[in-house]
């Protein structure tokens, strides 16, 4: 633990530009849309070292019965292992829940860039706190794309963040 509770510090001095985090977040956003495809909740994520893709996922907890299989778990699932997440950039189509925050922190990833907070704002400021830099981007396209699904599968939605609703879908 750091001394006097604070933060670790992590390197965030592999801050993508902006064209690439417009390029990575289109990546994550196809993820989003692979996943309304499959029936599932439209959250997509990719992982990043060194400007390449490392990790792809998608929120898959329909369609794998799974309430683990977040976009962000998905994704580090699809990474693999690695001894060290230090240089890597997380893209995600929402900010990370708490469980994915949660994981962000353990395995030391330094920058998480999340398409937007609007839909389900979470765990910012947790990450933040622990010394994770966090990129909002707050863009309409991820925002849409998750709102019709919540407003369409009201359910789904609250099951997803774990709420419950009583209206079934």
């Amino acid at each position: 633990m750091p001394q006097g509770n604070q933060p670790q510090t992590r390197d965030s001095t592999h801050l993508p530009s902006t064209e690439e985090m417009a390029s990575f977040m289109n990546e994550a956003i196809q993820e989003a849309r692979n996943g309304l495809e499959e029936g599932g909740i439209p959250i997509g994520s990719v992982l990043v070292r060194k400007g390449k893709i490392i990790g792809r996922g998608h929120n898959r907890r329909i369609q794998f019965g799974d309430p683990t299989a977040h976009a962000e778990i998905d994704c580090l699932r699809a990474a693999g292992r690695l001894q060290s997440y230090k240089d890597t950039i997380l893209f995600s189509t929402l900010m990370p829940c708490a469980m994915c925050a949660g994981a962000t922190v353990q395995f030391g990833v330094p920058i998480i860039v999340a398409g937007e907070n609007r839909t389900f704002e979470s765990s910012r400021e947790f990450m933040e706190k622990n010394g994770v830099t966090v990129i909002d981007l707050d863009l309409d396209e991820c925002y849409e794309l998750l709102k019709q699904f919540a407003d369409e599968h009201p359910s789904l939605w609250a099951e997803d963040i774990g709420l419950e609703h009583i209206v079934n879908d």
